[in-house]
C-alpha cells in the first residue's frame, strides 16, 4: 500500500512542474485524492459490498468533482492534472503511467451493454476536454488532443486529433507526452494540400486560355 502511495506522489511530481512537495500533493491535489479514493472503493467493488463501493466515489465527486465508477480498472502511476470535470466510467480499462487532462470523458455511446467503455493503453496522455466513447482501445503510447472526440480504435504510436478524431503520425515518433498544443492538425493540411492543387489547376488553366488566344489570333492572321 506504502509503495503504492510513493508512486502516485511521484509520478504527479514527475509530471507536474507545479508540484512542490508530497505534503502538497497528497493534501492539495484533488486527482491524486480522487485516485486514492477510487482505490478504496475499487476493493469494495471487487468484494461485491456495491453499495459502499459506491458511496466513497460519490464522495469523491463532492470532494474532487471528478467522477471514477469503483468497477473501472485502473493500472499504476494514473496522473490526473487539475481533474475537474472528469467522467471514467465503470468498464474501463486504463494501463500504466496514464495523464488525463480535466473534462474528459471515458465513456459509453449510451446503447451498449457489458464492455461499453474503453480501454486505454500504457503511457497515453488525453488532453483536456477530449471525449473518448465506446468499447474500443487506445493503443500504447498515444496521445489524444485536447477537445478531441474519439469514436474508433487508435493504433499504438499515434496522435488523435479532431472531432471525429483523426490519426496522424509524425515519422513514426509520439509527440512530446506534455505539448498539448504543437500537434499536426490533419484538417489544415488537408486544406493546405487542396489549396496547392487548385493553384496547379489554375495555372494549367491560364496556359490554356492563352494557348487557346495565339491560336485565334493565328487563325485571324492567316485568313487575311
Amino acid at each position: 500500500m506504502f509503495d503504492r502511495l510513493k508512486e502516485d506522489i511521484q509520478c504527479v511530481k514527475d509530471r507536474d512542474p507545479a508540484a512542490r512537495n508530497a505534503v502538497e500533493i497528497m493534501f492539495l491535489y484533488p486527482g491524486f485524492k480522487a485516485v486514492r479514493m477510487y482505490r478504496k472503493a475499487h476493493w469494495f467493488f471487487e468484494h461485491r459490498m456495491f453499495f459502499t463501493a459506491r458511496w466513497i466515489s460519490q464522495r469523491c465527486v463532492k470532494k474532487t468533482n471528478i467522477e471514477i465508477h469503483p468497477g473501472a480498472q485502473i493500472g499504476k502511476r494514473l496522473f490526473i492534472d487539475h481533474g475537474t470535470g472528469v467522467v471514467i466510467g465503470e468498464t474501463t480499462v486504463i494501463g500504466d503511467d496514464v495523464t488525463l487532462y480535466q473534462g474528459v470523458t471515458l465513456g459509453g455511446t449510451g446503447k451498449d451493454t457489458g464492455k461499453r467503455h474503453p480501454t486505454i493503453g500504457n503511457n497515453v496522455l488525453i488532453g483536456s476536454g477530449a471525449k473518448v466513447l465506446g468499447p474500443f482501445s487506445i493503443g500504447d503510447n498515444s496521445n489524444v488532443a485536447a477537445g478531441s472526440v474519439v469514436l474508433s480504435e487508435i493504433p499504438p504510436n499515434s496522435t488523435a486529433v479532431g472531432a471525429p478524431a483523426r490519426v496522424v503520425k509524425q515519422n513514426g515518433k509520439r509527440v512530446d507526452c506534455l505539448d498539448q498544443v504543437h500537434i499536426p492538425d490533419p484538417v489544415a493540411q488537408e486544406l493546405c494540400a487542396l489549396h496547392c492543387r487548385i493553384d496547379k489547376l489554375e495555372k494549367l488553366l491560364k496556359q490554356e486560355m492563352n494557348k487557346n488566344k495565339d491560336d485565334n489570333i493565328t487563325e485571324r492572321k492567316d485568313s487575311k
